[in-house]
């Protein structure tokens, strides 16, 4: 449930994956060798279920925004990511990831979460690995932006 979170904001949307990947992991179960481990096996499937699911549904749901809104400066004063990690706890970092655009948020998390790297991220989401990678610069601008913003605030109060 974990994985379908950090993909989806919407607990509904987030229970329908996970049972999608549900019934691949049981169909597929007689596939799992003694050598694999079943977590990391059910992960990947999982994974490859909400990429399936961004494929189908992503020309209806959602639209990537390749630029930025008029007048938002992403210059920002270096974050001290030590007092970063004091400021925040992980659901926080995790609102600040889904605030992201719905596509940089993917690569974002496949990226720098699960491990992928830029070829096999372009490959799931149909992206070249140049659009992978503007994707990531981009998530961790914003990401950095948003740090010290509420960095800023947290020194204020």
């Amino acid at each position: 449930m974990a994985v379908c979170l950090r993909y989806r904001s919407n607990q509904a949307d987030a229970n329908s994956i996970l049972n999608q990947a549900f019934l691949k992991i049981l169909d597929h179960l007689d596939q799992l060798g003694e050598e694999v481990p079943f977590l990391p096996w059910a992960k990947r499937i999982t994974i490859n279920t909400l990429i399936d699911d961004f494929r189908k549904n992503r020309k209806v749901k959602e639209l990537i925004a390749l630029s930025d809104k008029p007048g938002e400066d992403l210059e920002t004063a270096p974050v001290d990511y030590n007092e970063a990690e004091k400021q925040f706890d992980a659901e926080q970092l995790e609102a600040m990831v889904q605030q992201l655009p719905p596509v940089s948020a993917k690569v974002f998390n496949l990226f720098a979460i699960d491990g992928y790297n830029h070829a096999e991220i372009a490959a799931l989401l149909d992206i070249s690995e140049g659009t992978s990678r503007w994707h990531l610069s981009s998530a961790r601008k914003k990401l950095k932006d948003m740090m010290s913003r509420a960095m800023g605030i947290y020194r204020a109060v």
